[in-house]
């Protein structure tokens, strides 16, 4: 990967921006209300980061989040992120979330659960919020305890987390279906 670049690619849910280092992906940002927002969005975290075309693991990743944010079954676990600037909670939080596939979610309460405390849960969503690469570390996927969407920090807060999870048509348990829901 080539140092500190960004660039802004097209998707079904509308114009995304990611943002990379030399050890991998920094940022992925959802689509704002323009170009403009969702770049500014960006450099409020990484002021260095200048335009650039992305280098092929970043052009596989784009394409990757494209087929997925279309409907495909895709595993966006490989994709290398760079988490350096995340305190050692968070990156843990992140790595239990990488492991839920498209179609399926998880709880608060679970991932705090596996984390070894459920009193946790409140951090955990914390934690969520503050993650740098939507999608890749599909926060989306992880839901409130009674199993309602819970938040969402991208734009479109939880309107969006619907939409992506309408569009993985993930299961919320019971007969009902988040897809039904927007």
């Amino acid at each position: 990967m080539t140092a500190n670049g960004y660039t802004i690619f097209d998707t079904a849910i509308g114009r995304c921006g990611i943002a990379w280092s030399e050890r991998g992906v920094v940022e992925l940002q959802l689509p704002e209300a323009d170009d403009a927002k969702t770049v500014a969005r960006m450099l409020r975290h990484r002021p260095e980061l200048i335009e650039a075309a992305p280098p092929s693991d970043v052009q596989q990743a784009i394409e990757a989040i494209q087929a997925l944010l279309r409907g495909e079954k895709i595993d966006l676990s490989s994709v290398p992120v760079d988490l350096d600037s995340a305190d050692e909670f968070n990156r843990r939080v992140y790595e239990i979330a990488r492991t839920i596939p498209a179609g399926e979610t998880m709880t608060y309460g679970e991932i705090a659960t596996r984390l070894g405390d459920l009193q946790l849960s409140r951090a955990v969503g914390q934690a969520l919020g503050q993650n740098p690469v939507a999608i890749i570390v599909p926060c989306h996927r992880v839901l409130g305890a009674d199993r309602k969407p819970g938040g969402f920090s991208a734009g479109g807060g939880v309107h969006t987390k619907l939409k992506i999870l309408s569009i993985e048509r993930a299961h919320i348990g019971g007969t009902r279906d988040l897809f039904d829901l927007v």
